[in-house]
């Protein structure tokens, strides 16, 4: 394994622990606010591993927010009783970018569960279908791919793209925000394709799957 794949393995494993110790602490609670909540996670994060440092803003969205895709910026509202709420945190561990999202649901709405595991379910057939078809994949196709995976599972897909690159903090003022980082439908190059440094590029893959009916989305993020 080379050391760029390992450090952001290592980053992500310490994400995967920030929001275990997040459910460990019941830090969701209802009647706190989505800004509220989002700075217990980061006193968390700075309190685990002395995390101050975030290569993309925070996000926590409840309710009808989670409908949002991240380039929205609704104003926070009141976590309720029997809600669905995700959070969106990219860290940074020593220069290393991570982004990891989770969706949890409070109470027994037995349709928000349902998203809830279907998002999981559909990341690991979005990722096994990346596997199998690595050498040649487009973003184009995994966005494709991705949004037939909202129609069979009864929702609607969220989003303009389904992930992005990841890397060394900035990656952003490295590569830029084109549509040729993203996992775009019309970002047609191969994702096996090195970067314009010609560096071999790593993916942050995600499903945002929404009911519009009934007012609520969500979100499930990781790498690839």
């Amino acid at each position: 394994m080379n050391s760029i794949l390992n450090n952001l393995i290592e980053a992500e494993k310490k994400a995967i622990i920030l929001f275990q110790e997040l459910e460990n602490r019941a830090l969701i609670q209802p009647g706190i606010t989505e800004k509220e909540l989002n700075i217990k996670v980061y006193e968390l994060a700075n309190e685990l591993f002395g995390i101050k440092k975030y290569w993309h803003k925070r996000i926590v969205r409840a309710g009808e927010n989670t409908l949002l895709p991240y380039a929205g910026n609704p104003p926070s509202i009141e976590i309720k009783e029997d809600d669905i709420i995700f959070l969106d945190f990219g860290p940074v561990f020593e220069e290393w970018e991570a982004d990891f999202g989770r969706t949890y649901v409070l109470g027994n709405d037995p349709n928000k569960k349902k998203l809830t595991r279907d998002i999981e379910l559909a990341w690991h057939e979005g990722k096994a279908f990346y596997d199998k078809n690595f050498d040649s994949i487009t973003s184009s196709e995994l966005y494709a791919f991705t949004v037939n995976l909202a129609k069979k599972y009864g929702w609607e897909y969220g989003n303009e793209h389904c992930g992005h690159l990841i890397g060394n903090f900035p990656h952003e003022k490295l590569l830029g925000e084109e549509i040729i980082n993203y996992i775009h439908p019309d970002n047609h190059v191969p994702m096996s394709a090195p970067d314009k440094l010609r560096n071999k590029r790593y993916w942050i893959y995600e499903i945002h799957f929404v009911d519009l009916k009934n007012k609520f989305g969500g979100f499930f993020e990781q790498m690839v």
